[in-house]
C-alpha cells in the first residue's frame, strides 16, 4: 500500500480501521448515486469505551471524504480532537440520540434518494410486495414529518418512533437505517433502496400483487442480511469496497 495511506499516529489501529471503513462507504454510495450535493450522513461508532462516533465533513461531497477528515464527534455533538470542518446540525440531531440510546446502533445511514422519498411521501409508504421489501417486512417504522431535522428534541421522538425497528421511514423525507455494523447498515439501505425503486416501477403498471403473511415471515428469517452466520452483509461490503479500491482508492488518505 502506498506510503501516502499509512495510519497518522494521532488515530489508533481501531479508530483507523473505521475511519477506512467509513470512508469507502461514502465512496460506495457516491458510486451508487446515493449522495446529495453535501447533505445526508453516515455515522459510525468509533471502537472503545467512549461514546465518540464517526460523521462526513459538512461542506464535502462524498467522494472528498477520506478517513483522516472524517469529523470525530461526542453524543453532544462537540468535535473531538481537531477537525478542519463543521458537521451539519441535521445530521446530528437524531444520529447522536440513536447512538447514544442503542448499544447496537453502531452505524446509522440517511439518504434521500428519489425512490426512497418517493414512498416515503406515500400515504400507505412501503409496499411489501416485492422480493426487497419482503425481507424488510416487520423491520419497517415510521416518523411523522417535523420540518428540517436541526432541532435535537426531534431527535427523541424520532428514536421513539423507530420503536426498535432497524428501518424508519421519516414521512415527507426519507430513510434511516439502523445497523449493528457498517456492513449491516449498508446491506439494508441497499435493501431498503431495492425495495421502494421496484415499488415506484410497479405502482405505475398496475395493481401491486400481494404476498402471503407466511411467506413475508419465510423471507425474513432466511434472509441473509439478518443471518450473522452469513456476516449480516460483510461479504457483499467488502466486494463493494474492493471495486472502489479499483476506481477510487484516495478515500484511504
Amino acid at each position: 500500500m502506498s506510503e501516502a495511506f499509512l495510519r497518522p499516529a494521532r488515530f489508533s489501529e481501531a479508530e483507523w480501521a473505521a475511519r477506512v471503513q467509513l470512508a469507502a462507504c461514502y465512496r460506495i454510495f457516491a458510486h451508487l448515486g446515493w449522495a446529495e450535493l453535501i447533505y445526508n450522513h453516515i455515522s459510525l461508532r468509533v471502537p472503545g469505551p467512549d461514546d465518540h462516533f464517526l460523521i462526513n465533513p459538512f461542506g464535502l461531497h462524498y467522494t472528498e471524504v477520506t478517513a483522516s477528515n472524517l469529523v470525530k464527534v461526542d453524543i453532544d455533538g462537540n468535535t473531538i480532537g481537531h477537525s478542519d470542518w463543521p458537521i451539519n446540525p441535521a445530521g446530528f440531531t437524531f444520529h447522536g440520540a440513536i447512538h447514544a440510546t442503542l448499544p447496537d446502533a453502531h452505524c446509522v445511514v440517511h439518504v434521500h434518494t428519489t425512490p426512497t422519498m418517493a414512498v416515503c411521501c406515500l400515504k400507505d409508504g412501503l409496499s411489501f410486495t416485492n422480493f426487497y421489501a419482503a425481507q424488510l417486512y416487520g423491520q419497517v417504522a415510521y416518523h411523522e414529518f417535523e420540518g428540517i431535522t436541526v432541532h435535537r428534541d426531534e431527535g427523541t421522538r424520532i428514536l421513539a418512533s423507530s420503536g426498535g425497528k432497524p428501518v424508519l421511514l421519516l414521512r415527507n423525507h426519507g430513510p434511516v437505517v439502523i445497523g449493528r455494523s457498517l456492513a449491516q447498515a449498508f446491506n439494508l439501505m441497499w435493501l431498503v433502496q431495492r425495495a421502494c425503486e421496484i415499488q415506484v416501477a410497479s405502482q405505475a403498471l398496475g395493481e401491486l400483487q400481494p404476498i402471503t403473511e407466511a411467506a413475508l415471515q419465510a423471507c425474513v428469517r432466511d434472509s441473509l442480511n439478518f443471518n450473522p452466520k452469513f456476516g449480516a452483509g460483510e461479504d457483499s461490503f467488502a466486494a463493494m469496497q474492493r471495486l472502489i479500491d479499483r476506481i477510487d482508492p484516495g478515500y484511504r488518505a
